[in-house]
């Protein structure tokens, strides 16, 4: 009795089917970041959310998807689930600490982020962070706003010139503020 012959040896025919996984797997993961992608912009367009607000969000959603299609590619190759949430568990510790450390950035980049959605002044306004009732604080026309600082001009009381401030975003959320919007005051 003769046995049929296949035309690739059957040791082939295997890992060639993992390629052909890896690859809808890579190619998976890159349509859900165009599409992600897609999403948002026309989120940003429909929306007033600023540019610097949703570049981060989009490099952050392309990361984590771009991440996820790489541990389901190496879980195909043969990596233990096991190593791979240890390495990523011993990864997010790390993270933790370092984040920790850096508290008062992420405070301010938070911060920036409600004053971008919530809108308690917007360009142009004059603000005023107050110390106490008594004690006359930060004042001066918002120019603009980053993701850790909001620049003031602060004009000066005798006209002779104007000074610029940069004051943390996180100073806004804790402090009083007192705001005129452009068309309240004409002094400043």
């Amino acid at each position: 009795m003769e046995t049929l012959q296949l035309p690739l040896p059957a040791q082939w025919i295997a890992p060639i089917w993992v390629a052909v996984q890896i690859l809808l797997i890579l190619l998976g993961g890159y349509l859900a970041q165009r599409f992600v992608a897609k999403c948002l912009n026309r989120l940003g367009e429909r929306y007033p959310f600023p540019p610097q607000l949703l570049m981060p969000l989009r490099g952050g959603l392309r990361w984590l998807i771009m991440g996820s299609a790489l541990i389901f590619v190496l879980e195909r190759l043969g990596v233990s689930a096991t190593v791979l949430w240890t390495a990523l568990s011993g990864f997010v510790a790390v993270a933790a600490v370092a984040f920790f450390a850096m508290w008062s950035v992420l405070s301010n980049l938070l911060c920036a982020i409600l004053i971008f959605t919530v809108g308690p002044f917007r360009l142009g306004d004059v603000v005023e962070l107050v110390d106490t009732v008594d004690k006359p604080g930060v004042k001066g026309r918002v120019v603009a706003i980053n993701l850790l600082y909001t620049t003031l001009i602060e004009v000066e009381e005798a006209g002779t010139g104007s000074v610029m401030v940069q004051v943390p975003n996180s100073l806004f959320f804790q402090r009083s503020v007192r705001r005129w919007r452009d068309t309240d005051i004409t002094g400043l």
